[in-house]
């Protein structure tokens, strides 16, 4: 049985993710990427589909002697665990200790897990080295107090939790090797290891001031095994690598602490070879505990990675925004008809969704999918989100290819010919095309965003014709979206259902947040989809998005209800919306895609790069207004905008075109030129 959502935490090495449980089992890690196979699945199976177990022994195995049938076991080589024993504990959950308690080291990936029982107490440190040359996951218990017996179990499955590998024993007895097809994984530790139950185990003492590592390493079958490294050596380089990282962050203010967590956890989403930054490390989490709502999200979102690369800008990462760039350059590299909305992480193009029957599924939610059938959606706010980011990449003073405009260009010439269809919208759903209100919204966005970087910075194109497309779109938006009756913008043309994606008119610029249009949108969105203090992005049970209704409340779109809040100079009722939100996050800062109110639980796949982006875009917001409070009362205040930036003046300046009020001020006359505010309430 897997731990709750929020009970995981994260490691990663920029190649790919684990997720530790409080109770020290790693039950999901994919290898050699993020979107290859799992070797630990237990997660959403069994610890029969893969995991790895160090915990405090439990007191019926603790100092007993093995059975003769374990000591056999011991200097065999074959299938793992070969030759059988009695049965043991061991395979069992352990023994919950008196305390657990973890935290990330200051602000680094490493994960420290501090156990506390009867015989004493321990450490358990938890990291992935960055640029080790191998994929690498090492495991160091530390002795604090006491005699502590621990237990260590592992369990390889690769494939999902389907491929039993070939294990055999390493030279001078310093650990196993596990060969499966193309895969390999190498244990080394000091510790005796031998094979029960199809398991590797070990059982040994900590004392103080011991240090006791394990280290397992990945390696194609092919090649020759990874080489040992130093655990301690790679601990402190682990540990200067996040601290410089970090140090690049200078954001400041009452909520840096959690963005600064949340702008870590997105570094760790990334694909370092490539920058493709993936919507989350996990596939098949469910929305809705027990239901069918389960999708892979471990590939790359155009939506999302671009509100990343936003999040990364704003906090002073223009590494980690070139690096998306140039992603973004190669897969939109071709006819622009072909572009899809999401891709995997070096760019590739076919993701087939299937669903793997041996698995059970998180908690009994099935199926268990691996693929996206999405990548063959037509979403049309990609457009806008594409061209918006890349705007906001020169704002903030990036150096574009020769290209880059021309391929803009190319795609506002496609985008011209389709934004009058219906499409799946930014939800995905599947239950046939419509003409959502947000993905037109959004297909402004783009020209919108091509005239003022042709104005902006001098840049050849057909800006009175994309003005006049521009106006169009907003006309026809304006008309078909209103429903007088609701006082609201509606999920679709004609509609009468909300749907939460509608709170991003104004931040985007579409409307200002006076007008009365925003207004109402927001107060409906307020009565209708909001559930225990949360925001729904729609009602599962009224519209037919072609899947059996129930989800939880969604966490990106409860922070977009925050910035319309202060946006409307409700400021104390946005602050005290976004702390509830913050208090969703688990003991480590780690947000799901969504949040149960009546199980009272984190849903959805974890941790999701659009929960903690919008977590990072609305403090910052909300730092903006109270330094714009103070100056208007004379208060000193910090900024909250990193000031790590190519120009002194780029973090600010992103943020004004990023958030929908300062757009406003950035063209104050959200005029016939703007296309902003200009059709009259209907």
């Amino acid at each position: 049985m897997p731990a709750l959502i929020e009970d995981y935490a994260l490691v990663g090495d920029g190649h790919t993710a684990a997720l530790i449980s409080r109770d020290g089992s790693v039950d999901w890690l994919c290898w050699p990427r993020f979107d290859s196979g799992a070797c630990f699945a237990a997660l959403l199976g069994t610890e029969k589909n893969g995991r790895w177990l160090i915990a405090p022994a439990s007191p019926e195995t603790d100092g007993a002697e093995e059975s003769e049938e374990a000591k056999g076991t011991k200097g065999t080589e074959g299938s793992e665990g070969a030759g059988k024993s009695s049965s043991s504990s061991r395979s069992g959950k352990p023994e919950t200790p008196a305390k657990i308690t973890r935290r990330y080291r200051g602000e680094t990936l490493i994960l420290e897990t501090d156990i506390e029982t009867a015989d004493g107490a321990v450490t358990v440190i938890d990291f992935m080295p960055p640029g080790n040359g191998s994929s690498e996951l090492v495991r160091i218990v530390v002795g604090r107090r006491g005699k502590v017996r621990m237990k260590m179990e592992l369990v390889l499955r690769f494939d999902y939790g389907f491929s039993i590998p070939w294990v055999s024993r390493l030279k001078h007895d310093s650990g196993i090797k596990a060969i499966v097809g193309p895969d390999t994984a190498v244990l080394r530790t000091p510790v005796e290891l031998h094979g029960e139950n199809m398991h590797t185990v070990a059982e040994f003492t900590v004392s103080p001031g011991e240090r006791v590592p394990f280290s397992l390493a990945y390696s194609p079958s092919h090649l020759r095994l990874p080489p040992a490294h130093d655990p301690h050596t790679a601990l402190a380089r682990t540990e200067n690598h996040w601290r410089e990282w970090s140090a690049r962050n200078t954001i400041e203010g009452k909520y840096a602490e959690p963005i600064r967590r949340s702008l870590i956890t997105l570094k760790a989403l990334a694909y370092e070879p490539t920058g493709g930054i993936v919507a989350a490390p996990t596939t098949s989490l469910p929305e809705h505990l027990g239901g069918t709502r389960n999708w892979d999200y471990r590939y790359c979102w155009l939506r999302d990675a671009t509100i990343t690369l936003l999040a990364m800008m704003r906090g002073g990462y223009f590494d980690e925004a070139r690096a998306w760039r140039s992603w973004l350059a190669r897969v939109m590299a071709g006819a622009p008809e072909q572009l899809q909305i999401m891709y995997g992480i070096a760019g590739e193009r076919r993701l087939p969704e299937f669903e793997i029957d041996w698995l059970p599924g998180y908690q009994g939610a099935k199926p268990v999918r691996v693929g996206n059938n999405a990548a063959g959606q037509l979403q049309l706010d990609v457009y806008g989100e594409v061209m918006n980011a890349l705007h906001l990449a020169r704002v903030g003073g990036l150096q574009a290819d020769d290209t880059a405009w021309n391929v803009q260009c190319e795609m506002l010439e496609h985008l011209e010919t389709i934004w009058q269809e219906p499409d799946e919208g930014i939800w995905e759903t599947r239950g046939g095309r419509q003409h959502f209100t947000f993905s037109k919204v959004m297909a402004w966005v783009a020209f919108d965003r091509a005239i003022k970087s042709a104005e902006m910075f001098d840049l050849d194109g057909p800006v009175d014709h994309w003005r006049a497309i521009r106006d169009q779109i907003h006309a026809q938006v304006c008309e078909k979206s209103w429903n007088p009756t609701l006082n609201a913008f509606t999920q679709v043309y004609g509609g009468d259902e909300l749907d939460a994606s509608v709170l991003l008119i104004a931040q985007v610029g579409f409307l200002p947040p006076s007008d009365p249009r925003v207004a109402g949108t927001v107060a409906a969105t307020e009565k209708y989809l909001m559930r225990d203090g949360f925001v729904m992005r729609y009602r599962t049970t009224e519209f037919d998005d072609g899947l059996p209704p129930g989800e939880g409340t969604f966490l990106a779109c409860s922070f977009w209800m925050v910035d319309n809040l202060a946006m409307q100079g409700r400021v104390a009722e946005a602050e005290e919306m976004y702390e509830r939100l913050l208090g969703l996050a688990n003991d480590v800062g780690l947000l799901a895609e969504e949040y149960d109110p009546a199980e009272k639980r984190l849903v959805g796949n974890f941790p999701q790069a659009f929960s903690h982006v919008a977590l990072v875009h609305t403090g910052l917001n909300l730092m903006k207004h109270e330094q714009e409070m103070a100056k208007a009362t004379g208060q000193p205040s910090h900024d909250g905008e990193s000031q790590n930036a190519p120009s002194p003046n780029a973090p600010s300046q992103i943020a004004a075109a990023h958030n929908g009020s300062e757009i406003d001020k950035l063209d104050p006359a959200a005029t016939p030129d703007s296309g902003a505010a200009t059709s009259p309430v209907p």
